[in-house]
């Protein structure tokens, strides 16, 4: 594909599925195998070094979202496309859904491993949050952590930012995300990194994930428009 030549729609979402593949099995893969030699920081990093990677990897040819939250924020603050919306999440959510089983065939390698036991790197509140947090504690932090990645990622990848940084600076942001988070609600602020994973680790946290849904879209859609009156808007 020369620079002159836009990628197809197909190339599109192929960048999307691989770019959301490799977040999922990079971050939640370390979770699952490598979290008690890692902790929280490995995983935290793990997380912010496959968006970084990804966005210089697959980003040129799809935007590198990766994360259906991500699309919708940027469609409602009018640096994409809401017709395209639709075909992005689909992609993301067979990307991660593809990792999630790649990783659990991974996982079986290793003699008496239950993805229910052990969570599998899902989501939760309650007793299946890390430290215990409830409900409102949990959609509070993934609606705030989430808009404020939107923010980030509007500002810096904007005409006006330093060229050539977005990834350092949303890869960070990611990082300090889950930092934060990880105890609250094993960080989420992404639809299909939850479902990707939430698939195989049985009825109890497919039956919270819709909060990992919810929260992420509506926070990502709140920054989204308030960032133009905020912060001044830009033409995609």
């Amino acid at each position: 594909m020369s620079s002159t030549t836009p990628p197809t729609t197909a190339q599109r979402l192929g960048a999307e599925g691989l770019g959301t593949f490799w977040l999922v099995l990079g971050g939640c893969g370390t979770a699952v195998l490598a979290g008690k030699e890692v902790g929280t920081v490995g995983v935290a990093l793990a997380f912010g070094l496959t968006v970084l990677t990804g966005a210089y990897a697959f980003g040129p040819v799809s935007g590198g979202h990766f994360n259906p939250a991500v699309s919708v924020g940027l469609a409602a603050a009018r640096r994409f496309a809401w017709k395209d919306v639709p075909a992005y999440v689909a992609a993301q959510v067979v990307g991660a859904t593809v990792a999630g089983a790649v990783l659990l065939a991974i996982a079986h390698g290793k003699p008496g491993f239950d993805a229910v036991a052990s969570g599998f790197a899902t989501n939760g509140f309650g007793d299946r949050s890390p430290g215990g947090y409830g409900l409102w504690a949990v959609v509070a932090t993934e609606f705030v952590l989430t808009a404020f990645f939107l923010f980030v990622i509007l500002g810096a990848s904007a005409k006006r930012a330093a060229v050539g940084f977005s990834g350092v600076a949303i890869g960070l942001a990611l990082t300090l995300i889950h930092l934060v988070s990880i105890p609250v609600s094993n960080t989420s602020v992404n639809p299909a990194r939850s479902l990707g994973v939430a698939w195989f680790a049985g009825g109890d946290a497919l039956a919270q994930v819709w909060v990992f849904v919810l929260a992420p879209v509506v926070g990502a859609v709140v920054a989204g428009i308030a960032h133009a009156a905020l912060l001044g808007d830009e033409e995609a």
